[in-house]
């Protein structure tokens, strides 16, 4: 009889959630600066996991450089786990893996905010919180946590000028965050082919315009997304990856991976080549370099230029 209700819950929402209105219209966060280059081209770390995600966390990291690099102490730091339902990971973020990187930014000295909204049909937000565990880590690590649409006044509206989306409405608390951490799961997707550093931004829109973004051209709007701004980690939970379905349920691998990188393209590229060396049916095109996503981000310069990246391992 719950799920039934939250099903019904779920679909209230969906059908009707609306933007707000009246918000600021502001412009776009200044674009970041990978830190994580050699030769001008981008770095992808790869690590073998192993049961100390910490450790391997840590070593995905320092791979790239110095782990702390993108972080000063005292920095507001918006992490973005994977919560668009309360499935097991890889449908939704482990919840050690979320700790390991939490806790591993404490230590830099950050003032860490974790912040989600889920996908229509199993929101409220605080619903899939509940579900999975994310109050009492959230309470041990003694960090806030964020319901984005739990906040109406937690918005503003960017002008992102796209192809495909004009202006966005975007939590205030991420747009004002001096730094962004994304911890993207690696799956496929039924809808938008492959769901990782990029897709994740599609949590950040407010409910009530995200129906539209699967009228037409889903992948290539949810590129656009990123023009509000870019993260400066992005730690991918490869240790399991759907390979076909998702995002919350699909056939189901182990690759066993941690990856990292400042690049929000090399990353999703790199997992999209993992994820096609499996025999699987599912809507990747054989280049990820030709994904929708990913021909809409370098056009926008969103990532690696020359269509090329180094992986360290």
């Amino acid at each position: 009889m719950a799920g039934f209700i939250d099903r019904l819950v779920g679909l209230y929402h969906f059908l009707s959630d609306r933007a707000p209105k009246n918000i600021p219209l502001v412009d776009p966060k200044p674009r970041t600066v990978n830190p994580w280059c050699s030769n001008g081209q981008a770095l992808v770390s790869k690590v073998r996991a192993d049961e100390d995600i910490r450790a391997s966390v840590d070593r995905s990291l320092a791979l790239l450089g110095h782990p702390g690099q993108p972080i000063n102490r005292g920095d507001r730091v918006l992490v973005k786990p994977n919560f668009n339902s309360p499935d097991p990971y890889p449908g939704a973020t482990d919840l050690m893996f979320l700790r390991a990187v939490v806790e591993l930014l404490l230590d830099a000295g950050a003032r860490v905010t974790i912040g989600e909204s889920s996908g229509g049909l199993w929101r409220p937000t605080r619903n899939v919180f509940r579900k999975l565990g994310v109050f009492e880590l959230a309470r041990h690590l003694d960090v806030e946590l964020i319901a984005f649409e739990d906040r109406t006044d937690d918005w503003v509206r960017v002008k992102v000028n796209g192809d495909y989306l004009d202006t966005i409405s975007m939590p205030r608390s991420a747009y004002e965050a001096d730094k962004i951490v994304y911890l993207p799961c690696m799956k496929t997707h039924g809808g938008a082919g492959f769901t990782g550093a990029l897709k994740l931004a599609v949590g950040f829109m407010h409910p009530g315009e995200r129906r539209a973004l699967h009228a037409r051209y889903l992948q290539q709007k949810i590129a656009e997304i990123s023009l509000c701004w870019q993260p400066d980690i992005i730690v991918m939970d490869g240790r399991k990856a759907f390979v076909s379905g998702g995002p919350d349920k699909g056939q189901l691998v182990e690759p066993g991976l941690v990856l990292a990188s400042g690049d929000l393209i090399a990353i999703d590229v790199e997992a999209m080549k993992l994820i096609l060396a499996y025999n699987a049916k599912n809507k990747l095109v054989t280049d990820p370099w030709q994904s929708p996503q990913v021909v809409v981000a370098l056009k926008h310069g969103l990532g690696v230029g020359g269509n090329s990246y180094i992986v360290v391992e």
